[in-house]
């Protein structure tokens, strides 16, 4: 723990977690944060909606590799939109270019009405504009339930994990994205985290790499050179981090405030 913590606080530190099996190890907070307040997951929030594509596809409200154009007929009917399906979309691999992150995650309309750059499934390219698109479809296949995709999120993961949402930012038009805007403390993530650890073998699809990034999968990164051949991870900018080791039965969340914080090397040093 040594090594792990003194690279954690050389990066402008706020939270650090550290559970292995039920027991916590380390907990420690610093920068002027504290345990109970909220923190920004900026891009970990992507890591709610592999697991749940998951879920709906096993309650059988879809398909990975159902296409867009199943819910939309102006992408059925595009000769190059009409081969993206929800895998791409969730493994970043659609062939739209960077872009859709902060406070540019357009709403589902603007999202739907985006250009491919690339072919389906040739390219890894990291953005929020995918995320957005498969909300749109999640959208649309939850209206005879009257749910919206986060209302779903809840139920169907987070209020069985213990997790309570602080806050979850909302576009111009009232609706919440996907990519981006939760707000949780450290104590909540961790929740997470071990919702994810109890399910991994559920999950094991969002944990399985693609050709254009093996490194990526549904919504989740893969373990880098020198870490846990299993870690798999949930990166938000400036430094946000949710690490689950099935092998070691551990859960670790990190929150910091920016910096040159590396997964990579944080990793390292956590499987040392």
């Amino acid at each position: 723990m040594q090594e792990v913590v003194a690279y954690h606080e050389r990066h402008k530190p706020q939270a650090l977690i550290v559970l292995r099996g039920a027991n916590v190890v380390l907990e420690n907070y610093g920068g002027g944060f504290s345990g109970d307040k909220p923190h920004a997951l900026y891009s970990g929030t992507k890591s709610f909606w592999g697991p749940l594509a998951v879920i709906a596809q096993r309650e059988g409200l879809l398909q990975l590799d159902e296409t867009v154009g199943a819910t939309f007929p102006a992408w059925r009917d595009d000769p190059v939109k009409r081969k993206v399906t929800l895998r791409h979309l969730l493994t970043l691999t659609a062939g739209i270019g960077f872009g859709g992150l902060g406070n540019t995650v357009p709403v589902y309309d603007k999202a739907l009405a985006t250009l491919l750059r690339d072919p389906p499934g040739d390219r890894f390219t990291y953005g929020g504009i995918p995320l957005q698109i498969f909300g749109a479809v999640l959208a649309k296949k939850l209206t005879a339930l009257g749910l919206s995709p986060h209302d779903y999120l809840r139920a169907r993961i987070l209020n069985d994990a213990g997790v309570a949402i602080a806050s979850w930012r909302k576009l111009a038009d009232g609706t919440q994205p996907l990519p981006t805007g939760a707000f949780l403390t450290a104590r909540n993530w961790v929740h997470y985290g071990q919702c994810v650890l109890a399910r991994h073998e559920e999950f094991a699809e969002c944990f399985q790499g693609t050709q254009a990034n093996p490194r990526y999968g549904l919504c989740w990164w893969l373990a880098p050179p020198g870490a846990a051949p299993d870690s798999v991870y949930a990166s938000g900018s400036g430094g946000q981090a949710l690490y689950v080791i099935p092998s070691a039965r551990s859960v670790v969340v990190r929150f910091g405030n920016g910096g040159s914080f590396k997964h990579e090397a944080f990793l390292k040093r956590l499987n040392m």
